[in-house]
């Protein structure tokens, strides 16, 4: 079936010379993958290397079988162009942490307006937006509402947060419990927007303990949920 849809790119991974094979997330199927065949070669082809980086927001003509097998593109544009997002070198380490976040936990191939929605206004507000250094905590915390797991905050005034149960509770009971700092520092986050990030100040020592204590509730609600390489580069330019 031929298909007419927004994409957002996940990721992009050579396969065999000239090959491409590219995972996007899509208005219409959510997440798809396409193979590019001989991409990294032909000139002539309508279909730029330059257009499947990680988080591009393309519009696409494809192919779709749906039989679990590579798709096919035939046309792709950039729907929103970039100023900064891949030119930056802080918005393009988080470009890289937060598409290898969203490959490792978006797996599902059916349509959620919604998430694409909420994917499309943070890319483009972060990358019309300096200040971001607090973006990716906003955004994972936003991300595991989408798709099934965002803490319950109805207790929230209570000191402990559970990272298994994911609510907030007035003592320990098993060690997922947590309290202290990086729980009150988690909190300031449930009821903020993107244009109150840079109202939230944190340390880089708190910032880095919060985005841990995040990661390990990712690893509890996900499965098959694998720690992303890219942290690391997050870690040296954030802490």
């Amino acid at each position: 079936m031929i298909v007419k849809t927004k994409a957002i790119v996940f990721s992009a991974i050579k396969y065999s010379e000239a090959d491409l094979i590219a995972c996007c997330y899509t208005e219409s199927d959510g997440v798809k993958s396409y193979l590019l065949r001989n991409i990294l070669k032909s000139k002539k082809s309508g279909l730029k290397a330059s257009y499947f980086q990680p988080l591009t927001q393309l519009d696409i003509i494809a192919n779709h079988k749906d039989k679990g097998t590579l798709e096919y593109i035939r046309e792709a544009k950039v729907s929103i162009p970039y100023v900064s997002l891949h030119t930056n070198i802080v918005k393009s380490s988080l470009v890289m942490f937060l598409a290898e976040m969203l490959k490792n936990c978006i797996r599902e191939e059916e349509a959620n307006p919604m998430l694409f929605g909420f994917l499309e206004d943070s890319l483009s507000w972060l990358d019309q937006n300096d200040g971001v250094a607090n973006f990716h905590i906003y955004f994972l915390l936003r991300i595991s509402h989408f798709i099934g797991f965002y803490p319950d905050a109805s207790n929230m005034n209570l000191d402990y947060f559970n990272i298994l149960e994911g609510n907030f509770q007035d003592s320990k009971t098993t060690e997922y419990c947590l309290q202290g700092e990086t729980v009150e520092d988690l909190k300031r986050f449930f009821n903020s927007s993107l244009y109150d990030m840079g109202s939230i100040k944190l340390s880089k020592t708190s910032r880095s303990s919060l985005l841990e204590l995040l990661l390990s509730y990712y690893k509890l609600h996900i499965q098959g949920y694998q720690r992303p390489k890219s942290l690391s580069v997050i870690n040296q330019i954030f802490v």
